[in-house]
């Protein structure tokens, strides 16, 4: 499979991780990137996380990691998802309570996966959410999240080879 950045967009529940799954169907060498912090006490989500663990082939090898962009080093890589490692990202920055020198954290660790993206020699599916369909996040908190997030997605699908859009469980490629 040649080398290729590959991002897949949709809203929540839209079906988007199973598409990007699909997308490495038949390779033995994936690294799974799942960049969600733990479910701690939260036992939905604990069962999201599970069920996600339980569709992967077993010869996939999982890394949790809130910092996707120092292994995008090679081989096939699937990183999911974009969305859970800005909010991780927004915390480590201090960006919810508006930290002294939060912005600039924020942005360094942005530009970092971004140019990982568009550097690397791996074989590399993106999951993100876009959460710009919605209506106006009524909190600041929210706002500065779709926005930040949107803004990576844009900056993720400007060097992607391919970017998918997925709906009702229906992949549709835009690029």
């Amino acid at each position: 499979m040649p080398v290729s950045r590959i991002l897949v967009l949709g809203g929540s529940r839209s079906g988007k991780s199973v598409h990007a799954e699909s997308l490495l169907a038949g390779r033995t060498d994936v690294t799974y990137l799942a960049t969600s912090r733990s479910a701690g006490e939260d036992a939905e989500w604990a069962a999201r996380i599970a069920a996600h663990r339980a569709r992967r082939p077993s010869s996939w090898t999982t890394v949790e990691t809130t910092d996707p962009s120092a292994l995008l080093r090679e081989g096939a890589v699937l990183v999911d998802s974009v969305t859970t490692w800005v909010a991780a990202l927004m915390d480590d920055a201090g960006s919810w309570s508006d930290e002294p020198g939060a912005g600039d954290r924020l942005t360094a660790r942005c530009d970092a996966l971004v140019e990982a993206w568009a550097t690397t020699p791996a074989h590399v599916v993106a999951v993100s959410d876009e959460v710009g369909l919605g209506v106006i996040p009524e909190t600041r908190s929210g706002r500065q999240f779709r926005d930040v997030l949107g803004a990576v997605n844009q900056r993720l699908a400007g060097s992607a080879d391919e970017v998918w859009f997925v709906v009702a469980g229906l992949p549709q490629r835009l690029r």
